[in-house]
């Protein structure tokens, strides 16, 4: 590599949304040092794969990301960064093509980014730099960096806090990203300003366990309310655990003008006896007192779920449980996905042991089918309550409709995905947040510009 010619770099980011910001504030660090971001169809001289694995399906998804990027990049050099490089770091160096592994700690050190770029390609043994389990130090400030014109950008993510104490019994969590900590409230107030003075419209608050969030007398909705004083549209809370949805959580969100009413509160099961099992901190008693609480007090109030089919253990009576109870949810969406049985959590030992059985494959997946049809059907209800209504959009996207016409797209405050056709040559709708009459309701809400 040419050491007078600026190096490259590109960040292909797979899993949550804590994985985009902290991506983002990777690139931004080397930015800073003298790189350059390389566009969509440019050469990299360095890619940065952020792994997730939260699932044997998401480890199969980078593991095959890596080798197609490492086959349509043979002069580029790839490291491979996040919870799949900290969880099993030897098992994914074994890839070929990839010239270094860092965990969750190490991938915040630009240093180990300029070391490999500077090393012979293709370096032979890569680099592996991974801390032990347990090791892990502060909460990295992270957040979106800007791209794009100002007028283009609309959401941003911004990061709150890592880690994880609650403990799940299937979760690794845990074991990749380490025990929960907080980004001090200065920093993130000062990163909420700055991506609102970048022209950004709605900030996304992410975490492993958002909700969580402590920093010395600073709680989670004591950082909110300082939050709401950033001049920006929204605020999206990405996920909470349902014990964090208190009361005055709740009324703070009621009465603000700019912490949208959306929440995704994690279910995983309808089964107190299984909610048990998996060491989750609520029943279902208490989920739904909380998500009613939500959406009787604060207007338009959107609620998904997430919800885990399969779980070792799990009867037909428990299945029958969660259905009924998530029958008789508001829910807005609902997320399915089948349990995956991950090394390391205490549900893997105890299957081991011969302490719980695992459902049969069959099994699951019928019962993942029903659920997904109850939570597209609930989702198509939700959707409908809105057609005559108006809301407010911000729109992000566009693509021709034919016809001379542009069809733009966006969320409402309450997200959901709603869409608009405008002549073509009309001014550009991107980043702006617009009063929308709803018009029908498909799988996305068809609206008419009201301005």
């Amino acid at each position: 590599m040419d050491c007078n010619q600026k190096k490259t770099v590109s960040g292909v980011t797979l899993g949550c949304k804590l994985n985009y910001a902290e991506t983002s504030s990777i690139l931004q660090n080397l930015i800073e040092r003298g790189w350059v971001v390389a566009g969509p169809k440019e050469h990299a001289d360095l890619i940065i794969v952020q792994s997730c694995a939260v699932t044997k399906q998401a480890e199969q998804k980078c593991r095959q990301k890596i080798r197609g990027l490492v086959r349509r990049n043979p002069g580029s050099r790839v490291v491979v960064i996040g919870c799949y490089a900290q969880l099993s770091p030897g098992l994914i160096a074994g890839i070929e093509g990839v010239d270094a592994v860092l965990g969750n700690d190490e991938k915040f050190d630009s240093t180990h980014y300029m070391d490999v770029a500077a090393a012979p390609h293709p370096v032979g043994t890569p680099v592996v730099c991974v801390s032990d389990k347990g090791g892990f130090g502060i909460a990295h400030r992270a957040c979106s960096l800007p791209s794009g014109s100002e007028g283009e950008r609309t959401r941003a993510f911004l990061k709150l806090q890592d880690g994880c104490d609650y403990g799940c019994a299937y979760c690794t969590i845990p074991l990749a990203r380490g025990r929960s900590r907080s980004v001090p409230p200065e920093v993130v107030l000062q990163q909420a300003r700055m991506l609102a003075d970048s022209g950004y419209r709605e900030i996304v608050l992410t975490g492993v366990n958002t909700g969580d969030y402590r920093s010395g007398a600073t709680g989670f909705t004591e950082l909110l309310r300082m939050l709401e004083d950033v001049d920006v549209a929204r605020i999206r809370i990405s996920s909470l655990e349902p014990d964090i949805l208190t009361d005055e959580l709740v009324a703070l969100v009621a009465a603000s003008r700019n912490i949208v009413p959306h929440f995704h509160l994690p279910l995983q099961n309808g089964s107190d006896r299984i909610l048990s099992s998996m060491r989750r901190r609520y029943r279902t008693a208490d989920y739904r007192k909380r998500l009613l609480g939500a959406v009787e007090a604060i207007e338009d109030c959107a609620v998904g779920a997430d919800v885990m089919v399969g779980y070792p253990g799990e009867s037909e009576d428990d299945f029958r449980e969660t259905v009924r109870f998530i029958e008789g949810l508001p829910l807005a969406y609902l997320h399915v996905f089948s349990c995956s049985l991950r090394p390391g959590t205490a549900l893997a030992r105890e299957v081991e042991r011969g302490e719980r059985l695992r459902v049969e494959p069959q099994a699951a997946s019928k019962r993942s089918s029903i659920l997904k049809e109850i939570g597209e059907r609930k989702a198509a209800e939700f959707r409908q309550r809105y057609v005559g209504r108006g809301c407010r959009v911000l729109f992000e996207e566009c693509r021709q409709a034919g016809n001379g016409m542009l069809r733009w797209s966006g969320y409402s405050r309450n997200y959901l995905p709603v869409w608009v056709e405008i002549p073509s040559g009309g001014k550009s709708l991107s980043g702006r947040e617009l009063p929308v009459a709803i018009v029908g309701a498909g799988l996305q809400l068809e609206g008419r510009l009201l301005s």
